[in-house]
């Protein structure tokens, strides 16, 4: 057997397990589900932005919460910013890849809406743009990182950092603290559906 993959499984549980001993961890995950509970109670949306793996991230987000998650309820308002390449491919080729989500951002959101921007490293130049632009709107933010935080942290009023720098392993853990905190919301959004369950 390729020994890769025992390392690769191996480590994984490893930043599975920082995560589980580090209480604050737990505590922001929880912050970021009140954060978009309260957005989404006020008719909010939730936003989400990130390149590459991290896109695909942002989509697959996007749809527990506008479509189910746990169980049968109504939908939620949430999207992914990257999924109109018309428009992607407009702005970036017009004004640079680096605006195409701030640009959507100042087009279209609110104050009370919530913008997670997702960057492995914390500094991809059109994810910390879009959170910028968003504290600019008055818009809560979120910040899914790796281990440093990166340029991202000082624009978010909550920081998801993985304690890793391995790119795979940041993205394993983005995605479940992304379903973790989708259940949350779900939970907090219908507890008359939730306590049936």
């Amino acid at each position: 057997m390729d020994d890769t993959i025992k390392t690769g499984l191996t480590e994984s549980l490893s930043v599975v397990q920082h995560l589980v001993d580090d209480p604050s961890v737990q505590q922001r995950v929880d912050e970021v589900a009140a954060l978009m509970t309260a957005s989404l109670k006020q008719g909010g949306c939730i936003y989400f932005c990130g390149n590459g793996g991290s896109a695909a991230d942002a989509q697959h987000l996007a749809a527990e919460l506008s479509g189910r998650f746990n169980f049968e309820r109504d939908p939620l308002s949430a999207e992914a910013l990257h999924c109109n390449t018309s428009y992607l491919t407009a702005v970036a080729n017009d004004y640079g890849y680096e605006f195409v989500y701030s640009r959507m951002i100042e087009g279209r959101a609110k104050p009370g809406d919530v913008l997670v921007g997702i960057t492995t490293s914390g500094n991809s130049r059109n994810v910390c743009l879009a959170l910028q632009a968003g504290r600019q709107r008055g818009m809560k933010t979120v910040a899914m990182t790796g281990r440093s935080g990166g340029q991202a942290a000082q624009y978010a009023d909550v920081l998801l950092n993985v304690p890793s720098d391995q790119t795979p392993r940041i993205q394993e853990a983005h995605i479940l603290l992304g379903h973790l905190f989708c259940a949350s919301v779900e939970r907090a959004m219908f507890p008359s559906l939730n306590a049936t369950k």
